[in-house]
């Protein structure tokens, strides 16, 4: 129905949504927020193939396969959203990133280009781009 609409009326659509799989059918591009700030950005096929941000990376980490035995747990993201009364200084994911580092705690990271359409707001995302999630 969206994609429909999309195309009789010309218009570009916004989603916000939790659901990584309506993002993977509709989107084109894909914007991660966390906490309000912006985590990551791309075309949605590169961001799903190749996501640089702990958080993305995490958020992809626990999409359910229908692969999996129905009695797999789920990797989740250790730890609990800060509160939005009493935002932390630095970046807002450092409490639960397991790549976490001082500057992390200290300097909230600019959105910064790491490819064509695709962009990060991490400290640490170049040197740990090969590292294997650890969010379980």
């Amino acid at each position: 129905m969206i994609k429909n609409l999309q195309s009789k009326s010309g218009m570009s659509v916004i989603l916000i949504t939790h659901d990584l799989g309506v993002i993977a059918e509709n989107c084109d591009d894909v914007v991660v927020m966390y906490a309000g700030r912006i985590a990551e950005k791309a075309e949605t096929m590169q961001l799903f193939k190749h996501p640089c941000h702990p958080y993305t990376r995490g958020l992809l980490t626990s999409i359910p396969s229908l692969a999996e035995k129905s009695k797999t747990i789920l990797p989740t993201i250790k730890g609990n959203v800060p509160s939005l009364l009493n935002m932390p200084e630095g970046c807002r994911f450092a409490g639960r990133c397991p790549w976490v580092d001082d500057i992390c705690r200290k300097i909230v990271p600019l959105e910064r280009k790491i490819k064509r359409n695709h962009s990060i707001a991490c400290h640490l995302a170049d040197i740990k781009k090969n590292e294997k999630n650890d969010f379980i």
